[in-house]
């Protein structure tokens, strides 16, 4: 460091020891309203906004409209000439080595607090949806899975891994998770998702804040709200939807998340939500987000919206209006580099377009977060300490562990799987050998490190045809036959020859995830339809064709449409399962693990059946009024295995249920099998009348369960009459007296047992401090009673 650079700091550390910002012992919000009361309106802005030092403009961009948008921004010395608010993807923009990366990022965070007077840092953010997108960092399977295990407690234990991770080379923030209900399974983000139901998205997303948060690391909520309610499916498209779906089906997840995960960060949604851009929507980010919900976080822009509310939406004339928009509307920090917060914003001010007062509204908000993070205490030091290692054993052993719960059968007919020790096995199709195929838009390979062949994937990531012949003892043959999307049907030869030869053919189809056109899957992938892409169903033709049993293994970024392909011996899904992805889905068709995923989406049986979702009241299903049967092939949360448990007895004390109060419904599980067995017992909600069209069925509860052979269990789920509740006709939500079902399921369509019960009271109002999950109790034989909330 040079001299000048070390005496600037010696300089900014002396000032800084001077303000009672400085006295950890404080409040957070204390001390950092002791720096807004001192700061001038450059030092104030220059905290509201973030640089993306590495963004490249010359194309492979990694955010929309990346090149246009970074082209002329302005230098790092210039925007940290007062201070600067973050740093974006120091770790995320090019592959580099994590322990020179942390160096580096050292050396950044010594001129940020160099060039500012009361010596404050960056907070640093990363992506971290599918694993810590830096090179080299474990890459977990992505949401989707997340939510096929139907598994808190292991989700919650891989984000704080990740978070472990991130914090080890100095990042503090991480852009995750996405809790954006699936509402068209065309749309290209579908794999970023938890799956098509609130609760379900819910539950799962704060097991993740849990993780992340408890790591260290500011969970960031995103998209909020409405994203993936873009009108047929594509990105960044308008939405539609009335304030009754806002309210009943895109807002709870994020309640869920911010009151049981404790989440410190929301991400605005790009969407504008019948006519209004969230990044200028002040119902939205202020008087619900914050007046009704009681959020205290920040809010930060997802990258490069408040520029668009002038460039896209053409709300504003001016990057000055736009500011005025965005501050006025809620959002504290502009990401990922300056526009409209910078120099824009300061001419708004002081012509009194913008009053200060929003500025230090906002302001407050990112020093509080900055006084929590340590980042105001005197003797922050940006070195971190060890030698970071991103991809340690145990986190390959959880991604494992996810991977294996996560694939889902969703059709077997007992020829084919498990597949035999003996059996000649060809292993077909576009995705069989291809490392790719494992990973989501958001792993680092797949997001950035596709430009930068060069350095490598930075992990080891098994195809299904290296797993399958290691653990397969029976000979394994390999033919591609066709592309994923490309047309050409020239292989289609080699994979009959090859199939012909064997007993079984596993034919890998699918998704090449990517971003914004380049790929099936992924940010800006959206598809016309659901058909498989390319020539994929025709290859699968050709091979049930020959008369060997077929099993069709699926691995993708969203469900595709099977109906055409029921001759197949078997039907298998995976979603992008990380980097260990492949030797789970082999140890499942071999049968060394059995099966145990649930879909968290529904498969279709047409790929024109969109958009629907299990979601749907009477007149959105099969009916006579319609000649288009949406009816999917698998529905949500279903999944099958070899061996299963036995559900047995369903009980229930009551008859009644007041308004205000709780019901208990146990349900008896026996594993008569020879083999551990894990199932996911669902409890669905059925409204026969209400005042408005609700869902035929709704899930109200999950619990899933691990038995050893011969084990006996009981899941006892407790659920408070305010999880009945929903938007009724005067805007209101309410818990509504009169008959109602609770469905003890195997899947939204398979139910095993009915409950009916009498919501008995007065019409009843709730708001956001309702219950939001049920709770569970596991009685084992011989294990200790445990108590959990579902999920």
């Amino acid at each position: 460091m040079s001299d000048a650079v070390s005496g600037a700091t010696s300089d900014a550390a002396e000032a800084y020891l001077r303000g009672p910002w400085n006295d950890a012992k404080l409040p957070p919000q204390e001390r950092a309203a002791a720096l807004v009361a001192t700061m001038t309106l450059p030092e104030k802005v220059g905290q509201l906004v973030g640089l993306w030092v590495g963004a490249d403009a010359s194309g492979g961009d990694v955010a929309p409209y990346q090149g246009d948008m970074t082209q002329d921004g302005p230098s790092f010395a210039d925007v940290v000439d007062d201070g600067l608010g973050q740093l974006t993807r120091p770790f995320g923009t090019a592959p580099v080595d994590p322990e020179l990366g942390a160096r580096s990022l050292a050396r950044a965070q010594r001129q940020v607090m160099a060039a500012n007077r009361f010596g404050i840092p960056a907070q640093v953010h990363e992506e971290c949806l599918a694993g810590f997108a830096a090179w080299g960092a474990t890459a977990y399977p992505v949401p989707l899975s997340w939510g096929a295990t139907f598994d808190t407690a292991l989700v919650e234990r891989m984000a704080g891994e990740i978070g472990s991770s991130m914090r080890s080379v100095g990042v503090h923030q991480g852009l995750a998770p996405v809790v954006d209900v699936v509402r068209d399974l065309r749309w290209g983000r579908v794999e970023e998702t938890i799956g098509e139901d609130p609760y379900l998205v819910g539950a799962i997303g704060a097991a993740y804040v849990r993780g992340l948060e408890g790591s260290g690391v500011v969970a960031t909520l995103k998209h909020f709200a409405g994203y993936s309610g873009s009108l047929a499916g594509r990105n960044h498209a308008p939405v539609s939807a009335g304030p009754r779906e806002m309210a009943d089906v895109f807002h709870p997840p994020f309640l869920t998340a911010l009151r049981e995960g404790g989440a410190r960060s929301v991400m605005n949604s790009y969407a504008a939500v019948d006519g209004v851009p969230v990044a200028a929507d002040e119902r939205l980010l202020t008087d619900l987000l914050r007046g009704e919900w009681g959020f205290e976080g920040t809010v930060v822009a997802d990258y490069f919206s408040v520029a668009f509310l002038r460039t896209l939406q053409r709300v504003a004339a001016t990057d000055g209006e736009a500011a005025a928009l965005a501050l006025t509307a809620g959002i504290d920090v502009e990401l990922p580099s300056v526009a409209a917060y910078g120099e824009p914003l300061i001419e708004a001010v002081r012509t009194g377009l913008v009053p200060e007062a929003l500025v230090d509204r906002a302001l407050l908000r990112v020093l509080t977060q900055k006084a929590e993070l340590g980042l105001l205490d005197a003797d922050w030091d940006p070195e971190v300490e060890g030698t970071p290692d991103l991809d340690p054993p145990a986190h390959r052993d959880t991604a494992l562990a996810l991977a294996r719960e996560a694939v889902v059968l969703l059709a077997n007919d007992g020829a084919a799987l498990p597949l035999a020790p003996s059996a000649r096995v060809a292993v077909v199709g576009p995705l069989a050998d291809d490392p790719y195929a494992m990973l989501g838009c958001y792993s680092f390979p797949a997001h950035v490190g596709i430009h930068h062949p060069d350095a490598g994937m930075g992990i080891e990531i098994p195809t299904v045809l290296d797993a399958l012949r290691s653990v397969h003892p029976g000979s394994v043959v390999h033919a591609r036959g066709c592309d994923v999307s490309a047309p050409g049907r020239d292989g289609f030869a080699e994979a009959v020859e090859a199939t012909r030869g064997a007993d079984v053919a596993v034919v890998v189809l699918g998704d090449k995830a990517g971003l914004f056109g380049r790929g099936t899957s992924g940010e800006g992938n959206d598809a016309p339809d659901l058909r498989l892409p390319g020539e994929q169903q025709a290859l699968v033709e050709e091979l049930v064709g020959t008369g060997v049993p077929v099993v069709v293994l699926v691995v993708s970024g969203r469900p595709y449409a099977l109906g055409a392909l029921t001759a197949a011996a078997a039907h298998v899904q995976a979603f992008f399962p990380g980097q260990l992805g492949g030797r789970a889905i082999a140890e499942v068709l071999t049968g060394a693990v059995n099966p145990s995923g649930h879909l968290p989406v529904s498969v279709p049986r047409e790929p024109g059946s969109q958009p629907a979702t299990y979601l749907a009241p009477t007149l959105a299903r099969a009916t006579a009024v319609s000649d288009i049967d949406p009816t999917p092939l698998y529905p949500f949360g279903h999944g099958l295995s070899y061996a299963e448990l036995t559900w047995g007895e369903v009980t229930c004390d009551d008859e009644t249920w007041p308004v205000d109060g709780e019901v208990s419904v146990r349900l008896d599980l026996t594993n008569d099998a020879d083999r551990e067995v894990a199932d996911v017992v669902q409890l669905y909600l059925h409204d026969p009348v209400a005042e408005v069209a609700r869902p035929e069925v709704a899930l109200l509860g999950f619990q899933r369960v691990t038995l050893a052979p011969g084990g006996r269990a009981s899941v006892t789920f407790r659920v408070h009459a305010d999880l009945t509740s929903f938007t009724g006709r005067d805007g209101a939500r309410v818990v509504e007296p009169g008959a109602v079902e609770l469905l003890v399921a195997r899947s939204s369509a398979d139910v095993h047992r009915t409950v009916a019960l009498d919501l008995v009271g007065e019409r009843r109002r709730v708001g956001p401090a309702r219950t939001l999950l049920a709770s569970a109790l596991v009685e084992a034989v011989g294990r200790t009673t445990e108590e959990v909330t579902v999920g």
